[in-house]
């Protein structure tokens, strides 16, 4: 008589099967890679400003006047130096500054502000100590009687950049002498001439 097959066994051997099947799957695999860390960003070196190294102020007269020049100022051996060449001005002195906001829209160039004074010390000379004048205070231009001025000058105090930085600002050219101690701006009258200064590199 044909023995009956033993389900119990066959069922023991299939599972035995289908572990080994899944041991063999999973030693086949291959084992995951590593992630790769992620690489710091690379800080790229900041580059400088160049400093300017030349700035120049084109003159237009104020209403009613005839005033025109160039002024230059141009970094030397940690100084600055100021040359200004103007025509159209009346005989004698006039009150030279440098005034702290570079906007000569208004007629009489009152849109200028007062004389470029960051470190808030008094008027004075250009050769006084930076504590007894104003950085914008270059003192006087004089005509000859054609009404042509030439002025130069080298300056320790003024900057083409950091806090004393004229760059932005307007030069101003007054109708009186400027008398170097009367506060706050010499008493050198109205603003004949504007000229806004402006880096040229």
């Amino acid at each position: 008589m044909n023995e009956k097959p033993n389900i119990w066994l066959i069922t023991l051997i299939c599972a035995l099967l289908l572990t080994l099947a899944g041991c063999q799957k999973e030693e086949s695999q291959p084992p995951a890679a590593p992630e790769k860390e992620t690489p710091m960003e690379t800080q790229q070196p900041q580059v400088e400003a160049q400093q300017p190294a030349l700035a120049v102020a084109e003159l237009k007269p104020t209403q009613n006047n005839q005033v025109t020049g160039r002024v230059t100022f141009e970094s030397m051996n940690g100084k600055i130096r100021i040359v200004a060449d103007l025509e159209g001005l009346e005989p004698g002195k006039h009150g030279f500054h440098i005034h702290q906001t570079g906007d000569c829209s208004a007629p009489d160039a009152s849109s200028a502000g007062e004389h470029f004074n960051p470190e808030n010390t008094a008027h004075g000379a250009p050769d006084n100590p930076a504590a007894q004048r104003h950085v914008g205070d270059l003192g006087n231009v004089e005509a000859d009687s054609s009404g042509k001025a030439h002025y130069e000058r080298e300056d320790q105090i003024i900057t083409l950049q950091g806090l004393n930085a004229i760059v932005g600002k307007a030069v101003i050219v007054h109708a009186q002498p400027d008398d170097l101690t009367s506060q706050p701006i010499g008493n050198a009258g109205p603003r004949v001439a504007c000229g806004v200064i402006r880096a040229e590199n």
